[in-house]
């Protein structure tokens, strides 16, 4: 681990790592305790048959995860933020207050973001061994 690159990258990758973690903590803690106002606002189709906590956690997150991706890819049409946005089509992520916007982006970006920099890091790891 001589080279000045490698140290450099760990440190970025890691401290990036560290700020992911922080920002999704955060915004977990605000969906946790605002999670009506966001499944009123945004109006999921599975919650009509269920409340969002009679949910096992995998669905919660997947439905916070398409609201996630109609928020920040309101027009694509392909993959999972396509099929969010047919799902969600009667939400329009302009009149979404940014209240209820910042805590689903700084959740799920904060995870991707997050496993970018962890893989970036191990390998970085493995480059330097």
């Amino acid at each position: 681990m001589n080279s000045p690159v490698i140290a450099y990258v760990l440190q970025l990758s890691f401290s990036t790592l560290v700020a992911c973690f922080v920002a999704a903590t955060v915004s977990a803690i605000f969906i946790y305790f605002n999670t009506r106002k966001i499944n009123q606002a945004m109006k999921h189709p599975y919650l009509e048959h269920r409340t969002f906590e009679q949910y096992p956690m995998a669905i919660r997150l997947g439905i916070l995860l398409d609201y996630f991706l109609r928020v920040t890819f309101p027009t694509s049409h392909v993959w999972l933020a396509g099929h969010a946005n047919r799902m969600l089509k009667h939400v329009d992520p302009k009149k979404i207050s940014l209240g209820l916007k910042w805590p689903l982006v700084g959740l799920w970006g904060g995870c991707f973001l997050g496993m970018i920099a962890m893989i970036t890091m191990w390998t970085t790891l493995l480059v330097a061994r």
